[in-house]
């Protein structure tokens, strides 16, 4: 038998490997860490702090920055840093080593309270839309407490939030956490309607991260890829994602091995990655990790994206986050999944058992279909870039539109609500079961919705899922205006319930009320169909929907006065704040345009028409050859010939021709002052012109010999080997 010829004495039994439980966290000042290197009290008094939202005493500090740097220099960290998430979108840091001068010539490692709640990095450098001048340098990075300290590359990283010396918020930490801290607010003062227990509502998160590699030697040949993240030229692919074999295809080894190294740093550092698998397009694939509190989730996103990226170059990758890194296949997103949740335990988008359990279901889905429909424009700027521009509303993602899909079970019981005809809130199941007959094969069980990829914004069982968010964004500037809207729409319906209650009427009747008024007021935006369609356009425009699809004028909607008193009312944002964000938005993709404008000015002009040039004189020489060998036969022979050179003459005058266009284009751009007039003129006259001089390189590209062409092809590019 099988069993009885298998030696087991024969199989080499190695050291066992290390799993994720052995190691998860380990590169963090978690909790684990705060019981072992701080003293009972202490680690007592910050726990309680982070808990309830309170501030720490500078004695405490002094004490937490002993322990932390005990553990920091235990684990080998011998700098450390304030990292924070300016206005680039990305993050910064500046490293000191842990060392003061001893009195005696030489040093002493310290760490006080002092450098760890509070740091003084110059913020004349960093985008501020007009609040600080560049003589004015002064700016604060302030501890966040509730996102814990980690190591990465020997330096301890504190988590911060970046304000200005005037104290204007100069980051994306700072109005998250206000925005958190108001739904929080918000959402308790409703939930006690159902559980007057409740304390806390907590927004959690999830995202997917989207990504592509590629061999960094091809990337290095590449300077459109290293300097804009993305392809300014290149021909499709004769094969790319029209099988449809690479979503969910076996992982290439070399990705795995890169996806192996990276799940064990991100789980090293907390990061609790969990899934992994290609997506559409070919070299594009997909991480995505446990749920977590918002504001430590954007955290390890955003640390999640630097890791990446140091990880790729060690196994000879280069990871792309542009959104739209090749024409012709699937572009990357950032789905950010969303919920709320009780410190009672309770989901609060999550069906219940009881009736009660589901009216709170359906209050608060509700209030969220209403929020968005209010802010309809303002939740599509939160996600607008000169990146994710490529991306939307190009069949493969969400369009430039924001809808909701609720899927029809909970459609069924909207319209029932509506339509005051009433519901049975009994029975709200979350899932059902579904028997397919084989025996082998167990039951099973079905979500009360589908998925809709083609809605931005989709219900999907227990959270929404905000699908429009691109891969290279910031997760908080989508949650920072979700989170408020819903908190300001929690805040109206709860007054409106009370004065409901006040004036006689029963809860349970005031609550179903005034859901019913929301779910009327907010039926322009729930839409079950095909986002992807034309008779979708047209019937979001009859409907009220923002179909705007500029980013420039995109970004207005932070400035129209329901945004403003949105904003300033829940004290996430000041008005001063606003404006200046917008210029900030304005100018970076003003400058996004305008380096891939310049990159492809040089490449058309001292890469393409050289080798075109080159190529063509090669097929005029072979045609004069063959006149002398041949005469008049030689016209018949070379007719191909002749034809290609007028092609490629007509190509190469094209594209002079649209450069010195587009050049004139970029300087008549750059003459205007305002930041919004200006991004507008670079969004209407030199993107375009980027998209005409593209078209006549790729088809040089299809007639110069292979050999000449001077960067690696779609071909080569798009296919791991």
């Amino acid at each position: 038998m099988v069993e009885e010829a298998f030696d087991r004495k024969a199989v080499n039994v190695e050291t066992p490997v290390e799993r994720p439980e052995d190691y998860y966290g380990e590169l963090v000042f978690d909790r684990r860490k705060m019981f072992k290197y701080l003293p009972m009290d202490a680690y007592e008094a910050l726990i309680d702090a982070i808990e309830n939202k309170k501030p720490i005493s500078r004695q405490l500090a002094d004490v937490v920055a002993d322990g932390m740097k005990k553990w920091a220099i235990d684990n080998g960290a011998r700098h450390y840093t304030h990292w924070f998430a300016p206005l680039t979108g990305g993050t910064a840091e500046k490293h000191d080593a842990f060392i003061e001068h001893n009195g005696k010539g030489g040093v002493v490692e310290e760490f006080s309270g002092k450098l760890l709640v509070q740091q003084e990095p110059d913020a004349s450098s960093f985008p501020n839309g007009g609040i600080r001048n560049t003589f004015e340098a002064r700016g604060y990075s302030a501890w966040d407490i509730s996102s814990p300290a980690f190591i990465l590359d020997q330096t301890l990283c504190i988590p911060t939030i970046f304000i200005s010396y005037t104290g204007e918020s100069l980051d994306y930490k700072t109005p998250l956490l206000k925005a958190l801290n108001s739904v929080d607010k918000a959402a308790t003062s409703v939930a006690r309607y159902f559980d007057p227990e409740v304390k806390h509502v907590t927004s959690f998160l999830g995202w997917e991260q989207e990504y592509f590699l590629v061999d960094e030697s091809l990337y290095s040949a590449r300077p459109d890829l290293v300097m804009t993240g993305r392809t300014l030229m290149g021909h499709e692919s004769p094969k790319n994602q029209q099988l449809e074999d690479h979503y969910f295809g076996s992982i290439p080894s070399r990705v795995e091995a890169f996806m192996l190294d990276l799940e064990t740093r991100c789980h090293r550092l907390g990061i609790p990655v969990k899934t992994r698998h290609n997506e559409v397009a070919p070299n594009q694939f997909e991480c995505a990790p446990i749920f977590e509190e918002t504001n430590l989730a954007n955290d390890h996103n955003l640390l999640l994206m630097s890791v990446m990226a140091e990880t790729a170059r060690k196994h000879n990758f280069r990871v792309l986050m542009h959104e739209k890194p090749f024409a012709g296949v699937n572009g990357s997103g950032k789905h950010n999944n969303w919920s709320l949740g009780t410190d009672r335990g309770a989901m609060l988008f999550a069906p219940g058992k009881t009736p009660m359990d589901n009216l709170q279901f359906i209050t608060f889905v509700a209030n969220v279909m209403a929020a968005a429909y209010r802010h309809n424009a303002l939740l599509k700027a939160s996600i607008m870039s000169a990146t994710n521009a490529h991306r939307l509303g190009a069949n493969e993602a969400p369009p430039a539109i924001i809808s909701i899909f609720t899927g029809s079970q909970l459609a069924g019981i909207i319209d029932n609500i509506k339509n005051s005809q009433g519901t049975d809130l009994s029975d709200l199941r979350s899932k059902s079961q579904y028997s397919l007959g084989l025996a082998q094969i167990p039951e099973i069980m079905l979500d009360n919705t589908d998925r809709n990829r083609t809605s931005p914004f989709a219900f999907t069982g227990n959270r929404f899922e905000f699908r429009a968010v691109g891969s290279s964004a910031n997760c908080a500037s989508a949650m920072i205006v979700l989170n408020t809207a819903v908190a300001e729409q929690l805040n109206m319906f709860r007054t409106k319930v009370d004065a409901r209650v006040e004036a006689g009427e029963k809860l349970v009747d005031a609550i179903l009320e005034e859901v019913r008024e929301l779910l009327k007021y907010s039926e322009a935006i729930h839409f079950d169909g095909n986002g992807y369609s034309d008779e979708w356009r047209e019937e979001a425009m009859r409907r009220g929907l923002d179909c705007e699809t500029s980013a420039p004028v995109m970004f207005d909607a932070y400035l129209k006065p329901a945004s403003i008193k949105m904003f300033t009312e829940a004290g996430v944002l000041s008005e001063v704040e606003l404006h200046a964000r917008n210029e900030v938005k304005w100018e970076m993709y003003t400058k996004k345009i305008q380096i891939e404008a310049r990159v492809l000015g040089d490449l058309a002009l001292n890469h393409i028409i050289p080798v075109a040039t080159r190529y063509r004189a090669m097929l005029m020489d072979s045609l004069v050859k063959l006149r002398e060998l041949f005469g008049d036969e030689a016209a018949k022979m070379g007719s191909s010939d002749l034809e290609t050179i007028r092609k490629i003459s007509s190509h190469m005058d094209s594209i002079k021709k649209m450069v010195a266009e587009m050049v004139e284009a970029r300087k008549k751009a750059n003459a205007i002052a305002g930041e919004r007039e200006k991004a507008i003129a670079y969004q209407q006259n030199v993107a375009p012109a980027m998209e005409n001089i593209r078209r006549h390189i790729d088809k040089l590209e299809l007639m110069v010999d292979n050999e000449m062409w001077p960067l690696p092809k779609y071909r080569e590019l798009l296919f791991i080997r």
